[in-house]
């Protein structure tokens, strides 16, 4: 571990020699974008919501071992991690040969799993490219694959109606002197940035958008060495070539067309605009011949739901092997989760964030005239509770069977009876048919706490910071790359901070509170005192260990009460420290589990 903490902060310091920045990982993706808003070249995007995201490169050679050593985590970062001179790792691309490659066989599969466009890898951070370039003999077509992969997979989308993208690392490049990242080969007090760009990224980038038709986007990642005028300046060039062609925010600066967040983020509200969640199927986002931790069907489904009811767009990550093939449990994965989208497409695609929160039954979808319930989980009662609703419902119904169900509206709130079990138990939708338009309550509807289910959770964003509180995302590290955030509210140190939510309980009941939250060992044992209504309730914090960006980050649920609700109505329920001291914890969610 004390390496891996040395290889990233070395990193830190070689991607930001030239400007000042704050040391966290998080600062390795630019996640802003000053200019974002709806346009109508970003309009395709919006609507697509779901997309392919591909890392096939020369790592895919080695599959995350080297020398009989395994690296877990990201194994296209390998030549870095192993600190693995040019001249050996050249040697990948004299054995590289991805005979079973089939551009048709793909994109076949991306059809089959619903999934609307698709990003590749053209050049990774070990500079190989994988097209044919005539800026740089280290490409692939100086292997013994020799030919373009790239450009049948432009030709496949093609006639697929897949829409293409390239990823293109425009600043990091361990095989070039004067490419970022690469300390090991190469001085990095000798290196020129701007000579790499213009001799290389830049000339490359302009191969990509001139050789393989009409794109859809360029993916860029790891910015740094340019200005924001250069930038520009970048992305204007660019523009030249292919006008509707977007850019990621990663190209740096407060730049792009939409936004894309941290690797494996989720933001945890609404997002408006163009913007985009990138998540890989297992730990690893190129091939690694030992990482078998994939996500199931039903968890790309959520997740999927999850990014679509707050605006966004997933982008998920498969990664090929180096003949050429795709992971077969990538490839069983996107075909069941395709199977659910055929049926359950219209609630996902062109649609936009849903108006009404995250309920306890699940989460909402939009488009003009029909609200659609993503439901997870079946209330007790089979009375699903929709509040906000302050449109006249012309009709309910399942949107995979076409089924009617029996609803009532009674002003804001919307009763529908739904069966037990779910007819489908991953998530059912359901469609709600409406006149006239919904009011967005996303923000400022008080959080649903209802002894229907088995728990509900008050994330910390539903909640109302006061004094010095903070709610904002942290993020740490599982294995190497294997980024985790978690929003959190923060800095909690004197009698004035605090954190309200405004709470509606569906009808009375008993409940025991648990309080999610990681604290430092040295600050535990501190107390604090929850507030619901007019009842107060105090704790001690528990230490669950320290804060290191680079190690998971622990959190533990305490039991700190069972409180009873003598009447439905919405209370109040607030957190804060006992007396002025040090931070009290970083507060994930309080939970509510009905007592029976």
């Amino acid at each position: 571990m004390r390496n891996f903490k040395k290889y990233l902060l070395s990193l830190i310091v070689i991607l930001f020699t030239s400007v000042q920045i704050n040391a966290q990982i998080t600062e390795m993706w630019d996640k802003t974008v000053s200019n974002q808003q709806q346009n109508e070249k970003a309009q395709w995007f919006q609507d697509a919501k779901f997309g392919l995201f591909v890392h096939w490169g020369l790592f895919a050679q080695h599959a995350g071992e080297w020398d009989g050593k395994r690296y877990y985590g990201i194994s296209e970062w390998v030549m870095f991690r192993g600190k693995i001179p040019v001249a050996d790792y050249r040697k990948q691309a004299q054995v590289f040969n991805p005979s079973k490659f089939n551009a048709d066989e793909w994109v076949k599969l991306v059809n089959e799993a619903g999934i609307k466009y698709m990003v590749i890898t053209a050049k990774h951070h070990e500079g190989f490219a994988m097209f044919d370039s005539k800026v740089s003999d280290y490409n692939i077509m100086n292997t013994p694959f020799k030919h373009d992969p790239m450009k049948e997979l432009s030709a496949a989308c093609k006639k697929g109606n897949v829409k293409m993208g390239f990823y293109y690392s425009q600043f990091l490049d361990w095989n070039e002197p004067n490419g970022g990242g690469n300390d090991w080969d190469f001085n990095e007090k000798e290196k020129d940035y701007k000579a790499y760009y213009n001799s290389k990224s830049i000339p490359q980038i302009k191969e990509l958008l001139s050789n393989y038709g009409s794109l859809g986007l360029i993916w860029f990642d790891m910015p740094g060495g340019l200005s924001k005028d250069e930038t520009q300046a970048l992305i204007d060039e660019a523009r030249k070539i292919q006008p509707t062609c977007l850019m990621s925010s990663r190209v740096g600066q407060g730049l792009g067309d939409f936004r894309d967040f941290g690797d494996g983020e989720v933001p945890s509200t609404v997002v408006k605009g163009p913007w985009e969640a990138v998540f890989t199927h297992n730990d690893s986002w190129g091939y690694s011949k030992f990482d078998q931790n994939f996500k199931t069907p039903a968890e790309i489904i959520h997740l999927l739901v999850s990014i679509v009811s707050k605006g966004g767009n997933l982008m998920l990550n498969v990664g090929p092997k180096s003949d050429g093939t795709i992971p077969e449990a990538s490839v069983k994965c996107l075909k069941k989760v395709g199977a659910w989208l055929k049926i359950n497409g219209e609630a996902i695609y062109g649609t936009t964030y849903g108006p009404i929160a995250p309920q306890p039954w699940g989460a909402t979808t939009l488009k003009p005239g029909k609200l659609f319930l993503h439901v997870t989980e079946c209330p007790k009662n089979c009375e699903l509770l929709v509040p906000g609703v302050d449109a006249k419902v012309k009709k309910v119904s399942l949107l995979a069977t076409k089924k009617t169900l029996t609803w009532e509206q009674d002003q804001q709130v919307l009763k529908i009876t739904v069966p037990s079990p779910l007819p489908d138990e991953v998530n059912t939708v359901v469609v709600v048919e409406y006149e006239g338009k919904i009011s967005d309550s996303y923000a400022d509807a008080p959080a649903v706490v209802s002894s229907q289910y088995k728990e509900c959770s008050l994330d910390v964003i539903k909640g109302k910071p006061s004094g010095n509180t903070v709610v904002k995302p942290i993020t740490y590290g599982l294995y190497f790359g294997d980024w985790k955030h978690t929003t959190c509210a923060i800095n909690m140190k004197s009698l004035s901070d605090s954190l309200i939510y405004k709470v509606q309980f569906t009808e009375p009941g008993d409940y025991k509170i648990y309080l999610e939250y990681s604290c430092p060992i040295e600050t535990s044992k501190q107390e604090g005192i929850l507030k619901v209504g007019n009842q107060s309730f105090y704790f001690e914090t528990l230490g669950t260990g320290n804060r290191d960006a680079w190690r998971p980050l622990m959190f533990i649920q305490q039991s700190v009460a069972m409180i009873s609700i003598r009447t439905s109505g919405i209370e109040s329920i607030s957190i804060s420290p006992l007396k002025n001291s040090h931070e009290l914890f970083k507060l994930s969610r309080i939970l509510l589990k009905p007592v029976e």
